[in-house]
């Protein structure tokens, strides 16, 4: 697919996720699992109205933006959701889940990688890439609206948006000693 064709896919994805968000809180499954159902469907295990057929010298550049894309979306979505706060006390508990335990999950996920006989690179990029909590499929339990005071779900929320930041470093670590 060219990029404009992935543009107009992405851009009516979009548009339909925004229509049908009403209609997918009435059914018993998360909207993650819909779209997903909906892209096996559309893809070239089902409908095959997608090629995602691509070759890794042609479409390697293709690729990351439109990974960076869909990350850079659901962070602004998480953080449209996080109401303003003025004092600091409710971001405690999100800034050690996205740190302290971010590293602390990295560096257990690859101790557990290297006693498997994984290479310390492997266990290391499997491990960042493990520790995030994903904000888009943990959506079900996290703020839904501005207005929204629970604790719990706050830190949740913010969490989930901050701990890719944390995972960064250690993704682009494991790359770098490649």
């Amino acid at each position: 697919m060219t990029f404009a064709n992935w543009c107009l896919f992405l851009g009516l994805l979009l548009l339909i996720m925004s229509i049908s968000d009403s209609l997918l809180k009435k059914i018993p499954f998360s909207s993650a699992a819909v779209y997903m159902i909906l892209g096996v469907a559309a893809g070239p295990y089902g409908l095959k109205l997608l090629d995602l057929s691509m070759s890794i010298h042609d479409d390697a550049h293709l690729l990351e933006i439109m990974t960076e894309v869909v990350v850079l979306v659901s962070l602004f979505a998480v953080g449209l959701k996080l109401p303003v706060r003025s004092s600091h006390a409710p971001w405690k508990v999100p800034l050690l889940l996205a740190t302290v335990a971010m590293v602390v999950t990295i560096g257990l996920t690859a101790a557990v990688g290297m006693a498997l006989g994984w290479s310390l690179v492997i266990a290391l990029l499997i491990g960042a890439l493990l520790a995030p909590t994903d904000p888009v499929l943990a959506s079900e339990v996290q703020v839904s609206h501005g207005e929204d005071r629970d604790a719990l779900r706050f830190g949740l929320t913010a969490e989930g948006g901050l701990n890719d930041g944390t995972a960064f470093p250690f993704v682009m670590l494991a790359l770098g000693l490649i």
